[in-house]
């Protein structure tokens, strides 16, 4: 076990994996409001929208408009999901700082999601590296399913470590590895991170963990104790899957900071102000927010009122 880190660096994913799979529309205005409030609550690695068709994805067909409207501040990075050369393009011309590629550690879910091999994955956003390299833009990328599948089960740690290798080798400065459907625990995730480690470098690896089966805090802590800083996470656990059944959303952003802050773990974030932002967003989308630690806060308001 590593001493747990001093400092943890969160990407806050909720604009747009948060509400990428809304059945309704979420107004722009609305998007950009949140993205203020995260910003204002002083996350700094913000991932905004992504640059992928409408078609597939029609809550981000207003991507060039959220990317352009995004309030800009120093010391604050924009990044967005960019598949292909097309959306890397578009993204680059809308001001992202950092663009994001994904794959899977299962072959299944690969063929299910995006409909090719890992292998045919990986080649596609070949062209994405050399334009980003081009343009000296860091690259980040998401490895899906890397503690089970919601189609073939379990997942090899060696299968991840493979993947999340390859990827880094492509050129990508950071691997967020992914419980996309929220089904590992603490020792499944030290088992996954530490075979990873032998392939990328800690420093180079981050946490995305769903939860699902509630485990998702466990696992950032067991991660934490691996040695990784580096955490997505979703303001009002915002968020699911729309290839995994019954998969929630990822780990809440208040309930990440809460425990990073009782950790002694610094992270730059107003508590109170990002509960705020959660707050708001689950009323303009007319549900409760599925942070505790917000509801928890929220509740001790009431009463003090």
């Amino acid at each position: 076990m590593s001493p747990l880190p001093r400092q943890v660096k969160l990407v806050e994913v909720g604009a747009r994996d948060g509400l990428q799979n809304e059945p309704g529309v979420v107004a722009t205005a609305t998007k950009l409001a949140l993205i203020g409030k995260l910003a204002d609550a002083g996350l700094r690695y913000i991932e905004a929208t992504a640059f992928v068709s409408p078609k597939w994805v029609p809550q981000m067909a207003d991507q060039d408009t959220v990317m352009r409207g995004a309030p800009r501040r120093e010391g604050l990075r924009y990044s967005a999901l960019t598949p292909n050369l097309k959306g890397f393009e578009a993204a680059l011309a809308a001001g992202a700082q950092e663009v994001a590629v994904f794959g899977a550690a299962s072959e299944a879910f690969s063929q299910k999601n995006i409909n090719c091999s890992i292998t045919e994955s990986l080649r596609r956003f070949e062209d994405v590296m050399v334009a980003a390299r081009a343009a000296n833009i860091p690259v980040r990328a998401y490895v899906s399913c890397a503690l089970g599948c919601p189609y073939q089960g379990e997942v090899s740690p060696e299968q991840v470590a493979d993947v999340a290798g390859r990827i880094y080798d492509m050129g990508c400065y950071e691997i967020s590895l992914g419980d996309t459907v929220g089904v590992g625990t603490a020792g499944k995730t030290q088992a996954m991170i530490e075979a990873v480690a032998r392939r990328v470098p800690l420093q180079h690896l981050a946490g995305h963990f769903h939860d699902t089966y509630g485990q998702a805090l466990a696992n950032v802590y067991a991660a934490l104790q691996c040695g990784v800083a580096v955490f997505d996470s979703s303001v009002a656990g915002l968020g699911g899957c729309p290839y995994a059944a019954g998969a929630s959303g990822n780990v809440a952003s208040e309930d990440l900071v809460y425990l990073l802050q009782g950790l002694g773990i610094e992270t730059g974030v107003d508590l109170a102000a990002l509960a705020a932002a959660g707050d708001f967003i689950s009323g303009e989308l007319g549900r409760p927010t599925r942070s505790r630690v917000a509801t928890a806060m929220a509740g001790r308001k009431e009463k003090q009122a």
